[in-house]
């Protein structure tokens, strides 16, 4: 702890030093210079313990009145503008209708929490992923994974990961380093997959849709994920001593009385074993209603691959039919409408209309099928005959064939429910009764608030209101629900709710006396002086980040060096929405790097004390360096994040 003490003051005194050169450099003063002091004073201030919010007020307005009265005003004419201005950015912050769903998002992660569920998803995701190498770690970071989208609050599922699943691992021999790594990592992955608080932050501050940053995160989150267990198995094959295999005994599934009977009697696969009982002679000992339930489980997914492959099927053929007819018609309008124009010099008729006159009655629509068989009729010489009515129904009733992906997609589901059916034990049935009660409820919950906001069904606001009601229907449907429970959740949402309200109002004017004293102007012209490319700046700009993620927490980064970076991006042109999810992927550090690391002393605080704080930094330094490389795959293939905005909204 004493190292990470002379670390902050060292860090503490390099900003100081920088400062005060940059400032004495100079000839002449300017506001400019002055605004760079109050950026560093703030930065100091922070890191030796004053609470973020007040201190970038209190600076703010120290700054504003000084900004206004050395351009002529009395000092009483500063007084009262800079408290208009407080009053005027205070209000524009609470009438930001993008916040009303951090409170709600933050009520959600609340309730889901002490649903109870994370104890139950840990256990049954371990028991189906017993035989990867380093399963334990590996659940770990797909439970983290789960509960972080869920709840977005980074010490909630840190902390209870560390009392469930660090004494597991530990335990079983795995690594110190390894275990605190997962678990610190793992539970950080809600700073950046949606619902995120930080993406809310991020957008109004930006002024970036939070819709289209949920659907450009949620493949970068993915990603990052996927590295994180791509990276603990490597390393389970490279030194199995860090996470050692787990043993037959730790494998093992209890299994109910009435499934070991059916299992001694029948088949250890347990649909065979089901369907074989129930007309058979010898299940008199276990009752069929039983047998009924189990079977009726089993067989969700096959019914769940029927009702999707169904819809798909319905969805492929009639896309055909719905494509055609109007093409065809479309077409013969544009024909009909251009000879006409060029006819008439521009200014004719619409098409038919002459022809309705000439006749004393109206024309079928040009395109159509009695409009082509009565001009047969007149072109030669005939009468038009009535058309044959065509019956209802007749174009819906017909269906273009499936296509070949169609077939090819269907062949690969029965080949996959076949294989997940002969591999079925009774063992596997109990842990996908488990998942059933654990993952899947999660995993509805999450689909339903980020699908409602990526298509488009709801906004964020409202998709946090769905979410806050789904949170309160697994409390209840868990038996967790009471008073207690309401009026913790309640009363911590509230409190988060004010810390980052306050934080937006204290950004606000912290930002206002920042460009008053004209250190955004001073700061772009620095940068613009450097001949910088595109490249050259977003590696700048990850790296002042990186750095001040040591120090600082992210809503400190966003609220007070967002602003002073957004304004840059249109001179090398940078995406906004690009720019945040990097951001957001290199704003994880500030969980993970010390001395700050929140998430450290979270796991330090209900860990054993056997486990240092030090082995915690060490075990959480190589996922920092995953974090790295997924910055720079998301720079090198931008679709990564960007393709699922275009997909959807353009």
């Amino acid at each position: 702890m004493r190292r990470e003490l002379w670390f902050g003051f060292t860090l503490m005194a390099l900003i100081v030093a920088g400062t005060g050169w940059m400032v004495l450099s100079v000839d002449t003063l300017t506001n400019g210079h002055y605004g760079l002091i109050m950026l560093a004073l703030v930065v100091v201030a922070i890191m030796l313990g004053f609470p973020t919010a007040f201190t970038l007020m209190g600076m703010g307005i120290i700054f504003t009145f000084f900004a206004y009265h050395s351009g002529g005003q009395s000092a009483a004419g500063a007084v009262r503008q800079t408290l208009d201005l407080m009053v005027q950015r205070a209000f524009s912050v609470m009438s930001n209708d993008v916040l009303i769903s951090i409170p709600l998002f933050v009520f959600m992660g609340y309730l889901v929490e002490r649903a109870n569920l994370i104890e139950k998803l840990f256990k049954s995701l371990h028991l189906s992923l017993a035989r990867v190498p380093g399963s334990l770690a590996v659940a770990t970071l797909f439970t983290c994974a789960v509960f972080a989208t869920a709840t977005g609050i980074v010490g909630a599922v840190v902390t209870l990961m560390g009392l469930l699943a660090l004494p597991q691992m530990l335990k079983a021999g795995y690594d110190v380093r390894v275990s605190a790594g997962a678990i610190t990592a793992g539970g950080c992955l809600g700073i950046l997959i949606p619902p995120s608080v930080l993406l809310i932050v991020y957008g109004a501050t930006a002024g970036v849709s939070v819709v289209q940053l949920y659907a450009g995160a949620f493949f970068p989150g993915l990603m990052l994920a996927g590295l994180y267990v791509l990276y603990v198995i490597v390393l389970a094959r490279l030194r199995p001593h860090t996470m050692p295999p787990l043993t037959p005994e730790q494998r093992q599934v209890p299994l109910p009385a009435y499934a070991q009977q059916l299992a001694r009697t029948w088949s250890q696969v347990a649909v065979p074993a089901l369907l074989r009982a129930l007309k058979g002679r010898r299940n008199a000992a276990v009752p069929t209603r039983w047998m009924l339930q189990q079977l009726g489980v089993a067989l969700l997914p096959a019914l769940v691959f029927a009702l999707v492959a169904a819809w798909t099927w319905h969805l492929d053929t009639r896309a055909a039919v719905q494509a055609a007819a109007p093409a065809l018609g479309m077409q013969s309008l544009e024909d009909d409408g251009a000879a006409s124009t060029e006819a008439d010099g521009g200014l004719a008729e619409p098409p038919g209309a002459q022809d309705d006159a000439d006749d004393g009655g109206l024309r079928p629509p040009p395109g159509s099928d009695e409009a082509a068989d009565a001009d047969r009729a007149v072109n030669q010489g005939e009468t038009a005959a009535p058309a044959r009515p065509n019956p209802a129904g007749e174009a819906s009733a017909a269906r273009n064939p499936a296509s070949t992906g169609w077939w090819v997609g269907f062949g690969v589901g029965v080949a996959a429910m076949a294989a997940f059916y002969a591999v079925l034990t009774w063992a596997r049935l109990e842990v996908f009764k488990m998942l059933l009660g654990s993952f899947f409820p999660l995993m509805v919950l999450i689909l339903a608030v980020l699908g409602s906001i990526v298509f488009g069904l709801a906004t964020p606001t409202e998709a946090a209101g769905v979410g806050a009601f789904g949170g309160f229907l697994l409390a209840v449907a868990y038996r967790q629900f009471n008073w207690g429970v309401l009026k913790e959740s309640v009363f911590l949402t509230a409190k988060t709710t004010a810390m980052v309200c306050w934080l937006f109002v204290g950004s606000a004017i912290f930002s206002a006396a920042f460009a008053l004293l004209g250190g955004q102007e001073l700061v772009e012209q620095w940068v613009m002086s450097l001949n910088l490319s595109k490249t050259e700046f977003l590696i700048l700009s990850q790296v002042i980040i990186f750095i001040l993620g040591w120090p600082l927490e992210w809503t400190e980064i966003i609220v007070i060096f967002m602003p002073i970076f957004i304004p840059l991006l249109d001179n090398f042109g940078v995406d906004p929405l690009f720019f945040g999810l990097l951001v957001a992927l290199n704003l994880q550090t500030a969980f993970l790097s010390p001395p700050v690391a929140m998430s450290a002393f979270y796991l330090k605080g209900v860990a054993p004390p056997h486990v240092t704080l030090n082995q915690i930094f060490a075990g959480m330094l190589p996922f920092m360096g995953i974090q790295i490389v997924a910055i720079v795959l998301l720079y090198l293939f931008p679709d990564i994040g960007l393709w699922l905005p275009k997909v959807l909204y353009g």
